[in-house]
């Protein structure tokens, strides 16, 4: 799934049509949670500071668990 930054944050572009740089992170909750604790989403978006996830993790959780 790719990810961007955008003005509301880091969203999950299912599409893949949003501008950008964008970070790919696999459809599986322990990826989201490694990538998180590596700190991974800010060095590969260039961006300083840390990033919310929630919005993301509402969308991987959804597609773990198929509803």
């Amino acid at each position: 799934m790719r990810l961007v930054v955008t003005g509301e944050g880091l969203v999950a572009d299912e599409r893949r049509r949003l501008p950008g740089r964008g970070a790919w992170v696999h459809r599986d909750p322990a990826c989201l949670v490694k990538a998180e604790r590596k700190r991974a989403f800010p060095r590969a978006l260039r961006v300083s500071g840390p990033l919310d996830t929630s919005a993301v993790r509402g969308v991987v959780e959804r597609l773990a668990t198929g509803v």
